[in-house]
């Protein structure tokens, strides 16, 4: 069984959406994503949210080049890089 990845919530990732051409389309007009609760930060739409947005969902497309704790040290990186702005 593999490690979850751990997100702490901080809504950085979603703070920046505009950066990314993947997200754009998520884009609420200042780089934030449309559906971020600015108050909890948490996504409004976890639930049904876009496969994109789903750590898990995403990996099937990374499955053949890299392994899942790869997969995850790469998004932590790149957590941690967002965190800096």
């Amino acid at each position: 069984m593999k490690t979850p990845f751990h997100c702490d919530c901080c809504g950085r990732c979603c703070r920046h959406v505009a950066e990314s051409s993947l997200y754009k389309d998520l884009d609420d007009g200042t780089g934030k994503c449309r559906y971020l609760d600015n108050n909890t930060n948490l996504c409004t739409i976890y639930a049904h949210r876009p496969n994109k947005c789903n750590i898990e969902k995403m990996y099937q497309y990374f499955v053949e080049v890299l392994s899942w704790e790869e997969y995850c040290a790469l998004n932590k990186k790149a957590c941690k890089k967002l965190k800096k702005v």
